[in-house]
């Protein structure tokens, strides 16, 4: 099975504010089987434009799984934590399998 993805860049305007979400959260990626794989500010922009200096990359075992974890009842308690201190863009995507 193809594992799914969830890439978020952001921009933080309030760093307090989301470091107490990112306490909030993080329980709840566990607990949904997934882990961070990048948390990187300013990463190496070679091509285009890049939302926000902040690029998250959290791995969990399908795409199904992170859809799961997203809309959880414990992450959307915390969600808005997130939306209040930082501005971001989010994508659900999965592993590429060859043919």
């Amino acid at each position: 099975m193809a594992k799914g993805y969830v890439i978020f860049t952001e921009v933080i305007n309030d760093q307090a504010a989301y470091d107490a979400y990112v306490e909030k959260a993080l329980p709840t990626i566990i607990e949904s089987g997934g882990k961070p794989l990048v948390i990187q500010d300013d990463p190496e922009v070679i091509e285009g434009q890049w939302h926000g200096p902040r690029t998250v990359i959290l791995e969990f075992e399908s795409v199904e799984a992170a859809r799961s974890w997203y809309n959880s009842a414990g992450y959307q308690a915390v969600v808005g934590e997130r939306h209040a201190a930082a501005e971001a863009n989010a994508v659900i995507v999965g592993e590429f399998e060859m043919p």
